[in-house]
């Protein structure tokens, strides 16, 4: 069965559209307004294998938070669409990513239960990137797990350069969902729980 989900949403603030394929090849065409924001999709797609397409339409001339937030949560909800009831994936992963001076660990556990812990401290001196406001990684990530219903542990190890450190946050995210994703073989007809649902 196709895991691929497709997810619109128009407020008055964004109007958004979203297409996911968890069994892609890491294809991405994201257009949202904000380069960096571009990027760490781009990268997200990538690092996870899934075919992803993201088009916003935001109200950047407030600020970019509205895009940023509302992304992550058309994004979590086409994720949880795609995986359906979840028979046969893997559940739990982790990975841990360095970008140069960086280091970041991302653990996932797929488990129909909503919760983010970000710990990921940014360089107080570097609050932008680009036309990127740092602080709204947390706000993705918080969207995204929400929606997705997953639990997400994001951990900053080590860094000191804010692009290198919020492009290792989404890397290893990415690279953890992938493998969280993915169908194990010795149990594909059946959910990975003690209960039967996740």
């Amino acid at each position: 069965m196709a895991r691929i989900a497709e997810r619109n949403r128009k407020t008055k603030e964004t109007e958004i559209a979203v297409r996911l394929d968890l069994d892609g090849a890491g294809t991405a065409e994201i257009a949202t307004g904000i380069g960096f924001f571009d990027h760490m999709l781009d990268a997200l797609a990538r690092h996870s294998m899934f075919d992803l397409r993201v088009r916003c339409e935001g109200d950047l001339h407030i600020d970019a938070h509205h895009t940023v937030e509302d992304v992550g949560i058309v994004l979590g909800a086409a994720f949880a669409e795609a995986l359906g009831d979840k028979r046969g994936i893997t559940r739990y992963a982790d990975a841990a990513v360095p970008l140069d001076e960086a280091l970041v660990r991302a653990v996932v556990d797929i488990s129909g239960r909503p919760f983010l812990h970000f710990d990921v401290p940014l360089p107080a001196d570097q609050p932008r990137i680009g036309d990127f406001d740092a602080a709204l990684a947390a706000e993705f990530w918080r969207a995204f797990a929400m929606e997705a219903r997953i639990t997400l542990h994001l951990d900053g190890l080590r860094g000191i350069n804010a692009h290198h450190v919020v492009e290792a946050c989404f890397k290893a995210a990415a690279r953890a969902l992938d493998a969280a994703t993915r169908v194990n073989p010795r149990r594909a007809e059946s959910v990975p729980s003690t209960k039967g649902v996740l």
